[in-house]
């Protein structure tokens, strides 16, 4: 029985709990960053980066405020306030028939929030979170 995507997805976020991507990413997962021009290809690089989104998007302001939902892929726009900026942003995913997500893309503006989500994702992808 393939995996309610959605439905899983939204349970780990509420919950923050990035140990539940395993079960929820395929493989050839591929992860396309707003800061990182080339994309990042593997279940390992993909979780390690959601990994760390987890700790910096996910804090009590994080909410999603619209979702567009096909049969095999998804938008979700979200928007938090970090550092005293408003943050305004889309989660693109696509999952197999199995229900695992094959490609993740997020895209965010203003430009002072793309820089200052760089800047802390970085920090934690360089301490190894």
């Amino acid at each position: 029985m393939p995996i309610d995507t959605l439905a899983t997805w939204h349970r780990l976020v509420k919950e923050r709990d990035a140990a539940g991507l395993d079960a929820l990413l395929d493989e050839e997962a591929v992860f396309h960053s707003p800061v990182v021009h080339k994309p990042q290809v593997g279940k390992s690089i993909t979780k390690k980066y959601l990994s760390a989104a987890f700790q910096v998007f996910f804090t009590e302001n994080f909410r999603y405020v619209r979702e567009l939902k096909g049969e095999r892929d998804a938008v979700l726009e979200f928007e938090l306030e970090l550092d005293g900026i408003v943050i305004n942003g889309v989660d693109m995913m696509k999952w197999n028939d199995a229900g695992k997500i094959t490609e993740f893309k997020v895209m965010l503006r203003p430009l002072k929030a793309v820089n200052l989500i760089h800047q802390k994702m970085g920090a934690m992808l360089q301490a190894g979170q």
